[in-house]
């Protein structure tokens, strides 16, 4: 497949004087211009746009880097993000980085090399001062999604600890009064939210706070089984669960319908993120919903708004309220 540099060099020009016609931006010689056009018709070649973008330096992509795809919260942001960015005639990179601290750091490169226009980048456990670093030496537009910052960035998060706070006021005023939480990873910033939520909802009702019935998830459905196979251990078996998403408690419910536990009868359980899943278990899942969809296309919109406003841009910190869906499995009969 023929390269910007095979036309360039066929054409007896430089490879900014082929971006230059394709983009018809600056002063071109007309017979240069046609030799240029010639050799693109001999070589049948097709401009990307990073060709395209090196004189306008806009390649019309976004970057999108996910924590794990296979968590259904992400796609639905992903989807946010991709219908607004295609309104606006710009494509989306798709990066998953499974959580890996590692993996991201290196996608992070890739999108810089893609000379990518803007990088959404979604539940980052990357720390403030590298991420202070990277977005310097990018020079790209950055948001940060489902996590706050200290930084001069938009952010796009919900209000994690009021959403906890809500998951275990219900449970609370239920009746249950030996909550456990099966909590996120201690690295994300919102695993350590939702923590503070409970922990809030607790103090309030004056009911003492029992670290053993705290116990640390993944994220994951698998992440949530073994952690309820863990409080199932305790001497005093715990009345109700709040896990901090819905994959999780998904997992606890399985391993509790495994031992013949009834939910909510003598165990409930409330998850976090309102996926589309909580409601397709049998009982269906309280949980904690975020507007996933609205996330994403509104991160994209912040993008856009910085590449029209350049150095005048106010970074934004948008948080967007939390909803509890009461369903069956916290609810006493």
């Amino acid at each position: 497949m023929a390269t910007i540099k095979d036309v360039a060099k066929l054409a007896g020009v430089s490879v900014y004087t082929v971006s230059r016609v394709l983009n018809t931006s600056g002063y071109v010689e007309k017979t240069t211009e046609e030799r240029v056009i010639a050799a693109i018709k001999q070589l049948n070649y097709k401009p990307s746009q990073i060709a395209r973008g090196l004189v306008s330096k806009k390649t019309k992509t976004f970057g999108l880097v996910l924590p794990d795809i296979t968590n259904p919260f992400f796609p639905e942001v992903a989807r946010g993000a991709e219908d607004e960015a295609r309104r606006h005639g710009y494509n989306i990179i798709l990066c998953n980085s499974d959580w890996d601290i590692q993996k991201e750091k290196m996608y992070l490169g890739i999108l810089q090399e893609k000379c990518v226009d803007g990088i959404i980048l979604v539940g980052s456990r990357l720390n403030e001062d590298y991420l202070g670093k990277i977005m310097s030496v990018l020079a790209t537009p950055f948001v940060l999604l489902d996590r706050t910052s200290t930084l001069d960035v938009h952010s796009i998060s919900t209000n994690n600890v009021l959403g906890s706070y809500l998951a275990t006021k219900h449970l609370i005023e239920q009746g249950y009064q030996n909550i456990a939480h099966i909590a996120g990873p201690p690295l994300s910033p919102t695993a350590q939210q939702r923590l503070i939520g409970y922990k809030n909802a607790l103090a309030e009702h004056n009911i003492p706070l029992d670290l053993v019935l705290v116990v640390e998830g993944d994220y994951r459905i698998s992440g949530g089984a073994l952690a309820m196979k863990r409080l199932l251990h305790l001497k005093k078996v715990p009345d109700a669960v709040f896990c901090a998403n819905d994959l999780m408690a998904i997992g606890a419910l399985e391993v509790l319908q495994e031992a013949g536990v009834k939910v909510p009868d003598q165990v409930a359980l409330v998850g976090y993120d309102g996926i589309n899943l909580s409601k397709y278990v049998y009982p269906r899942i309280s949980t904690i919903i975020q507007p996933t969809y609205k996330m994403g296309s509104t991160a994209v919109q912040l993008i856009l708004e910085t590449l029209n406003k350049g150095t005048q841009t106010i970074f934004k910190h948008i948080e967007l309220e939390p909803v509890l869906a009461v369903r069956e499995s916290s609810l006493k009969k």
